[in-house]
């Protein structure tokens, strides 16, 4: 395989996903995706790509599909910097309510694997950041949901930016985990 899987965070299902870069005086040349590799490592389909272009300060998140149609997610970040962070909601898991985080950047080759059941989020750490998701399911607006980024009972520790983070409107009005309903078993 080319590409490496390495568990990430203590959390089951969260995955590291490293690929070969091959920098030279002209740039670099990698791989981004290999669905053979994927399916070697027994990960499931992906079926849609999604981009998002965030200024320094935003944060996007912490977003789920319900549990009637949970969605993973291939997180990799193209341009800038990003805090990437996945919190465990299924509440029979031992790491539920757990987060784990990573600063990924558009340098090397590296991926986030958020599986169906976490909720996710990220930080834009430099001036602008474009984000790319792989996902395992279709966005559907009947089972879009999240969980606030800053619910004390999860305890996300953002980097301090020196400004409160640029939220959108919905994501301002996220629940609380408690009130969230996110049933995943």
């Amino acid at each position: 395989m080319a590409f490496r899987f390495s568990p990430f965070g203590g959390l089951d299902g969260l995955i590291l996903v490293e690929g070969p870069a091959f920098p030279d005086e002209r740039g670099a040349f990698m791989e981004s995706f290999r669905a053979d590799d994927w399916a070697a490592a027994g990960l499931p389909p992906l079926v849609q790509d999604n981009f998002s272009r965030s200024r320094r300060g935003v944060l996007r998140g912490l977003h789920f599909q319900k549990p009637s149609r949970p969605v993973g997610k291939l997180v990799r970040c193209l341009r800038g910097k990003v805090f990437d962070a996945a919190v465990d909601l299924r509440r029979g898991s031992p790491t539920y309510k757990r987060w784990a985080a990573l600063e990924l950047d558009d340098r090397g080759n590296r991926m986030l694997w958020i599986p169906p059941g976490f909720a996710h989020g990220f930080l834009a750490l430099s001036e602008e950041a474009d984000v790319h998701y792989k996902v395992t399911d279709h966005w559907s607006a009947g089972v879009d949901a999240g969980v606030r980024w800053d619910d004390p009972n999860i305890g996300v520790r953002w980097p301090d930016l020196g400004a409160a983070p640029i939220l959108s409107a919905k994501d301002a009005a996220l629940p609380s985990l408690a009130a969230c309903g996110a049933d995943f078993d």
